[in-house]
């Protein structure tokens, strides 16, 4: 795959280069691998590749939606900012995984602002072939359904989880989340800052580098820096259902 390399200091891909051919790719979501060889050929003709390095940002609150993108490495973070252009994490964005899609069926206004939180490459697909496809073809479309009632739900019950929880209990639910649901493994490197990770469950950093360091001594976690291991899930577990 050709991969047009996006300036740090840019916003706007560089559109040069297109996907070599959406039919061979290895990295397809559920909803792509639906599509017949013509509609992955109206996608081909209609997207770009593009790659953007950690720490840039991908697209700005408030900006119109034009392009659907499709998160094919890395991770991204979604994010809005708020009185005194405080930082919210809403969510963290793994591979295989469209952004904008909330926006999309709204108001064609991005809501959310996102940003790499590692190297990541992309594609975007114009808005236009995207709601094509899914009026289109039923199969597409159920997909890309599943896809946003799943990410709703599970950020609902996160949220409700964090607004009913005191600090132990939200630290815990933090690092369940990353393990089971972003690396799917009991080991991983924290993607962003303690303060970013304070932003994401509603803590200050302060009181979220308290606990961590709790956790620590009392033998649940491991931690090197951003390298965080769970040594007990079995009691992170109750920390995350009762704190």
């Amino acid at each position: 795959m050709i991969v047009a390399k996006l300036n740090s200091n840019m916003m706007i891909p560089d559109f040069s280069a297109k996907v070599n051919s959406c039919r061979d790719c290895k990295e397809k979501s559920c909803a792509a691998a639906t599509l017949h060889a013509n509609e992955l050929d109206q996608v081909r003709e209609n997207s770009r590749a593009t790659a953007f390095n950690k720490g840039d940002m991908m697209v700005h609150a408030g900006s119109m939606t034009s392009h659907i993108i499709y998160l094919k490495s890395g991770l991204v973070k979604e994010f809005v900012k708020g009185a005194n252009e405080k930082e919210q994490i809403l969510q963290i964005v793994s591979k295989f995984t469209y952004l904008g899609l909330p926006s999309l069926f709204g108001d064609r206004v991005n809501h959310y602002s996102y940003a790499a939180l590692t190297d990541v490459t992309v594609c975007y697909i114009d808005v236009n072939i995207f709601n094509q496809l899914i009026r289109a073809n039923g199969n597409f479309a159920f997909e890309i359904l599943i896809s946003v009632s799943r990410d709703s739900l599970n950020n609902f019950h996160r949220f409700m989880s964090q607004s009913q929880k005191k600090t132990f209990g939200r630290v815990a639910d933090a690092i369940i989340y990353f393990s089971k649901i972003i690396f799917e493994k009991e080991s991983f490197e924290l993607p962003f800052t303690r303060q970013e990770f304070a932003d994401l469950i509603g803590l200050s950093r302060e009181s979220a580098t308290r606990v961590l360091t709790k956790l620590k001594d009392d033998g649940i976690l491991s931690i090197d820096g951003r390298n965080i291991g769970i040594l007990n899930e079995e009691k992170l577990i109750q920390i995350s259902k009762h704190g």
